[in-house]
């Protein structure tokens, strides 16, 4: 029988469809999907065209390469068609019932790496560590300018999740807002903190969640990847940073070593088990301090920043655009039962 689950912090439903339950095995492709390869004489990404991207912010460098040539590891540069542009605090304008306000924001491009045929999946642990490392820098310098109340990064891999260049990249937007999903995360925790648990949630959960182990996929000394509760989509993960924090900023060096072999865990999972899908990698984090402490105090104690993993396997329609619920065919159980058949090596 189908099952309603409710995911805690926000308080959105999801359809567990066991009636419209596939075997994982369906999920892989029957043909091998058309690999879609720019001519990389025109790739912006790729060393030698650095002249194509606007001029880097950050780069990890050989010692004696200079910015914006080649000899890069990893390059962060302004996205060329940014959603949001850098600038001021905006006001707020209203007319009638309707609000707006300039786009202005922070819009950046991370190459995680100089090879156009090497996804993030098959980079090596300490190249890995480098991009979590980059992110972290650029979260910090971004949100020195506190006007940029949050800091979204993410990852689009392939053309069904999003990405518009198949050069392996990740990216960051800073908004002057905080966006409603990150407010209703925080208002969630909030309230399981003051009301029901007197801890934090996501500590609860994952105390939970390994003594049980029923959706448990990967877990080392500082991180655990599980399949949620109530997950949305086929096989999506998450992963949790085991020591409570609300900032991604506050991760250590020895921390980013855990992370890495677990995300790579998680990733070679997918790629192994499912025919490397499209996905979506997300990061969940608190507001700018500067933001979170005055509109949320003690955040600091109810928020736990972490990350998912949304593979593109099945098609968002007309119900779950209409109710906000998602039909999710596959338990995450048996999500989780599949992908920890076959621990992957560590490289």
């Amino acid at each position: 029988m189908p099952e309603l689950r409710k995911d805690m912090l926000t308080g959105r439903w999801v359809i567990i469809s066991t009636e419209r339950s596939r075997r994982p095995d369906d999920f892989r492709p029957s043909a091998q999907a058309e690999i879609r390869r720019e001519n990389l004489a025109f790739c912006p990404f790729c060393p030698g065209n650095e002249a194509k991207t606007p001029p880097e912010v950050y780069s990890i460098r050989d010692n004696d390469s200079k910015p914006d040539q080649p000899g890069w590891k990893t390059r962060v540069v302004p996205n060329k068609f940014p959603a949001l542009t850098p600038g001021s605090l905006p006001p707020r304008k209203t007319r009638g019932s309707y609000q707006w306000m300039a786009g202005v924001g922070i819009h950046e491009v991370i190459i995680e790496n100089p090879d156009h045929n090497v996804e993030m999946v098959d980079l090596p642990l300490d190249h890995l560590a480098e991009i979590i490392k980059v992110y972290r820098q650029r979260t910090i310098v971004i949100e020195q300018q506190l006007h940029y109340q949050y800091v979204q990064i993410f990852k689009n891999k392939g053309q069904e999740a999003g990405a518009s260049l198949s050069h392996p990249h990740s990216q960051i937007i800073a908004t002057p807002i905080v966006p409603k999903r990150i407010k209703e995360e925080v208002y969630g925790a909030e309230r399981l903190f003051r009301n029901s648990f007197r801890e934090c949630a996501i500590c609860r959960q994952l105390r939970e969640e390994l003594q049980s182990g029923e959706r448990l996929v990967f877990e080392n000394e500082s991180f655990v990847v599980m399949t949620p509760f109530a997950s949305r989509f086929p096989f999506e993960m998450a992963i949790m940073p085991k020591r409570h924090s609300a900032f991604f900023r506050q991760i250590a060096d020895e921390e980013i070593t855990s992370l890495v072999e677990a995300l790579k865990q998680a990733l070679s999972r997918l790629k192994a088990q499912l025919s490397d899908p499209p996905f979506n990698l997300v990061f969940h984090q608190a507001p700018n301090p500067q933001v979170a402490e005055k509109a949320w105090p003690g955040i600091d104690y109810y928020y736990h920043w972490h990350l998912e993993i949304l593979p593109i396997l099945t098609k968002v329609a007309g119900f779950e655009l209409g109710t906000g619920f998602y039909i999710n065919p596959v338990p995450p159980e048996s999500a989780a039962d599949y992908l920890r058949k076959n621990e992957q090596p560590k490289s």
